[in-house]
């Protein structure tokens, strides 16, 4: 298997019911990284993207929070239905998708 080209990070960390900071696992990460799985199948992109779970990516409050990297993009509260518009103009056309992204101002 060739080495990928972008990896894509989907938190996946679980913290109790009701913890102050809440978790991704409990907004649904499960189903964002089976929809990136999903349109990674679709799209042949296998050996080019991986899309695999992450713990722990810090801006717990805003999850499901994702980062493709090695470009350092971070996206916040992302649905399996926002994975088509992600692969759609970032990982094929390389544009971050605006309305996702975490601002400098949410990181704490």
């Amino acid at each position: 298997m060739p080495k990928p080209e972008k990896i894509i990070l989907v938190c996946s960390n679980r913290r109790p019911p009701g913890h102050p900071r809440g978790s991704c696992g409990e907004v649904g990460a499960s189903d964002v990284l089976n929809a990136f799985r999903e349109e990674r199948e679709a799209r042949e992109l296998n050996g080019k993207i991986t899309a695999t779970a992450s713990g722990c990516l810090g801006p717990c409050n805003l999850g499901t929070v994702v980062t493709v990297m090695p470009d350092n993009v971070w996206y916040k509260e992302v649905q399996p239905g926002d994975v088509k518009e992600i692969m759609d103009s970032h990982i094929e056309a390389g544009a971050p998708v605006e309305r996702l992204l975490i601002a400098d101002s949410e990181w704490f």
